[in-house]
Parts: C-alpha cells; structure tokens; sequence
C-alpha cells in the first residue's frame, strides 16, 4: 500500500509552536518529513538514527558514499558536530550564516560515521528560513538536508512539487510556500587542513565571494 503523505500547513515566517512540537515528535520516532529551507524543499530525519538516514538513501536511489548534508541553527551548533576547526569556519559563518552556504568540515564524534558516509565530514548550514531554524531548535539536534526530490530530477520549489515527486514516499509535507531561492547552496570544502579550501559546487553565492571573505 503506498503512503499518501500528510501536508500540514506551517507559517513560513511565523512557525505556530504546536505544529513544531508535531514535526518534531515525527522526527523523533523516524520519519522522514519534507521542509522547506531559503533555497529548495529538503527531506529531514534525526541523523543518529541510521533506520532513519538509510530511508533517504532508499527514497532518493541517492548513491551510498555521498554524505548528507544537515541543518543547524546556530554557528554555536556547528562547533559541537566538528572537529579541527579554525578561523576559516568563523569567517564564512559570520559573512553568510544564515543563508545558501553549506561548509564541509571534519565530523565529531557526536554523529555516526554511517551518517557521514563513512567519509569522516560533515557538511552544515545554517539555513535562512525560519521553519527549519525552529524544529532543530525544538528538536535539539540537527536535520539532514538534502534536497527532496528523486536522484536526477529537479529540485522542488514548493510543496506541490514535493507531493508530486515523493508524496507517496514520505509521511509528511510541510507547506512553508515558495522558497526564497531558486539556486542551490555553494558547498565549500574546509575538511582538507589549514589554509587550503575548495569550491565543491557553485551556487547562490559565487566562489569570488567565498575567497574574498577567506581573504580577509
């Protein structure tokens, strides 16, 4: 029998405290549940719970050694995930957080490396949207962000698409409207030791950016 998700209605800029607490006690017992961030709808679970991240990877036909990205809220959370960190982090954070910049650094040991990809990195983002900042701060911990969509097919934009896409693979939609952005993030690489960083992909902030502000 296929899942016909749930889509629950949350003010994008306003999130009422009781539909929080719902996609929290959802996140707690293992679903996965679509939410919108600033720049596309990503597919959210409790990234210690591997039943959990393994149904993205299921969801997604995603390749198994490509880690997932997660959300936090706040630059504060990012330290208690890494590992190795320097001014680099504190640079870009300051500069771009909150907003389309995810940062690949070296994993703590909070998170299973099995939610890493077994690559030992995790990549964070602090996103510009109020949905998202109010469930991990509800949830107190991180949500995994990858887009929500099949491997392949275009990033969804509103919740409709999400529906349309993965709706009877997932329980639960949240309607937060149109994202702000129709550009993915602009993942960059800090995992690679002092002084050297890399562009992993361009989006809505240009690697002109990125280095000026390491620059600094």
């Amino acid at each position: 029998m296929l899942l016909s998700a749930e889509i629950l209605r949350v003010h994008p800029d306003e999130p009422q405290p009781d539909r929080i607490d719902y996609i929290v006690s959802c996140l707690r017992k293992g679903d996965v549940v679509a939410l919108p961030t600033d720049t596309f709808y990503g597919l959210a679970v409790d990234p210690v719970n591997l039943q959990a991240v393994e149904r993205i990877y299921q969801i997604k036909t995603r390749q198994k050694q490509k880690p997932l990205s997660l959300l936090i809220a706040s630059i504060n959370q990012a330290y208690t995930l890494a590992r190795d960190t320097d001014a680099r982090l504190d640079k870009l954070a300051e500069r771009f957080w909150p907003g389309p910049l995810t940062i690949i650094v070296r994993a703590g040991t909070k998170l299973p490396l099995r939610s890493t990809a077994n690559t030992g990195n995790v990549a964070l983002r602090v996103p510009d949207a109020a949905i998202p900042r109010a469930v991990v701060e509800r949830f107190g911990l991180p949500v995994t962000a990858t887009s929500a969509n099949l491997q392949g097919a275009i990033e969804c934009t509103h919740a409709g698409a999400v529906r349309d896409q993965i709706g009877d693979r997932i329980p639960l939609i949240i309607d937060g409207g149109p994202t702000a952005r129709a550009l993915p993030t602009t993942i960059v690489d800090l995992s690679l030791g002092a002084d050297r960083w890399v562009i992993v992909r361009e989006g809505a902030i240009s690697t002109h950016e990125i280095a000026l502000t390491l620059d600094r």
